[in-house]
């Protein structure tokens, strides 16, 4: 897909916030740090749109993107992030989980995972609820750059294996680097939206 335009429309915290259109939405979960905004940088061929940060724990709200008018990317807060108060991690989980579990618009999680280490507690945690929600997840294993090609798929069976992937899902390779990715995760998108 060709971006054309791109923009942040709204962050929101509960349900009266979220954008009145149909368009189809994309949520995007992952750990805190996981490269959230990298990857939303790169889909969208923009340097800055989503701040990325060497703070984890940055996005307290779900943030909505509009693209080409046709669709919204929502970032979720990261999760997993230890130096923000329980009640704070709680209330984003209450704010998460009501997002995924009643937004009508939305066609699909893209929960992003770093290829370099195994999925963790919380990555599992975060794939569970999805799929217990029967929410159509599209796993995005990024940071491929930083592994020999060569080992790419070792490090993909370890996410496969940790996640216990269900084989019906997406598993789509990525890097914000090189751009590894990038057409088959909007081909998987598209194809949610038809």
């Amino acid at each position: 897909m060709k971006v054309i335009s791109a923009e942040i429309v709204i962050s929101a915290v509960k349900p009266d916030q979220y954008p009145d259109v149909t368009l189809p939405e994309f949520a995007l979960a992952g750990r805190s740090n996981v490269g959230k905004s990298s990857f939303i940088n790169k889909m969208l061929n923009r340097k800055n749109l989503a701040r990325t940060s060497s703070k984890p724990g940055k996005t307290q709200t779900l943030n909505f993107y509009l693209i080409n008018e046709i669709l919204h990317f929502v970032d979720v807060p990261g999760y997993g992030y230890a130096k923000v108060s329980k009640t704070e991690r709680e209330k984003w989980g209450k704010m998460i989980e009501t997002y995924l579990t009643t937004r009508e618009q939305l066609k699909a999680v893209i929960q992003i995972v770093d290829l370099r280490h195994p999925p963790s507690k919380d990555d599992v945690i975060m794939y569970e609820f999805v799929k217990h929600y029967d929410i159509p997840v599209i796993v995005i294993a990024t940071k491929a750059d930083k592994i020999p090609k060569g080992k790419w798929d070792k490090h993909l069976k370890i996410v496969r294996e940790t996640l216990n992937f269900d084989p019906t899902d997406h598993l789509v390779l990525f890097s914000s680097e090189t751009g590894l990715g990038k057409d088959k995760a909007w081909g998987v998108m598209q194809s949610f939206m038809e």
